[in-house]
């Protein structure tokens, strides 16, 4: 899906500023609460990082950009447990308020529903038993599809023509990882996009390199 996420080559934004040398890890003690909570989020609520990031992809703008990195992080991992209904939509809420001082009565807790998944093996990587379907130095081209649920094809490049630098090992699928439809794993590609082929002739010019599945590709006429 195209959501809020898929901020890549958008205009609007403002200027990019690099991390500074002396940046902390977390700048507020909350930062760091909001980390381990996610992560505590993803095995509780029965779910696996893609589905975490399709979580952060089907935020609103308010709760994607206006509540900060991990903010979003929070509200994507309270949008996790909704899911698996270990918590109701409103006890996030109904705390909040009753933490305010005025008491507010939760919502009972929901019957869980996590969804059935067992990963075949540890990380991401694995092995298949065909080759890749392209090489190095191939010119293919992004397919120009828009998927309805959780995608790692970015928009920007979608349709555009690039050269495959690397072939890398067979990875989890996320489009269907992300929604517990198998593992389907596939060959990773290093695809190297001229910035003109990307935003115009009149782009500046420069290499733009793209993680790429296979089935997000095919041969570039």
């Amino acid at each position: 899906m195209d959501g809020i996420a898929d901020m890549g080559g958008t205009e609007g934004w403002g200027p990019a500023h690099p991390p500074r040398a002396d940046e902390p890890v977390f700048g507020e003690p909350w930062q760091g609460r909001a980390f381990a909570l996610t992560l505590l989020s993803i095995p509780v609520s029965g779910r696996n990082v893609d589905a975490f990031r399709h979580a952060q992809e089907r935020l609103d703008r308010a709760a994607y950009l206006d509540d900060g990195y991990f903010g979003r992080w929070l509200n994507a991992a309270e949008l996790m447990l909704t899911d698996s209904a270990i918590i109701a939509p409103s006890a996030i809420d109904a705390r909040a308020r009753n933490l305010s001082g005025g008491h507010v009565e939760e919502p009972p807790t929901p019957e869980p529903a996590k969804p059935e998944y067992t990963p075949t093996a540890a990380g991401s990587l694995r092995t298949v038993d065909v080759p890749p379907a392209f090489a190095v130095g191939e010119r293919v081209r992004a397919k120009d599809m828009s998927p309805p649920g959780h995608t790692r094809l970015p928009r920007y490049v979608r349709g555009h023509a690039g050269v495959v630098e690397c072939v890398q090992p067979a990875a989890v699928l996320p489009d269907t990882h992300a929604h517990f439809r198998g593992e389907n794993p596939q060959y990773v590609y290093s695809v190297r996009f001229d910035s003109r082929e990307l935003w115009g002739a009149g782009a500046e010019p420069f290499a733009v390199t793209a993680e790429l599945y296979e089935s997000y590709l095919e041969t570039a006429s």
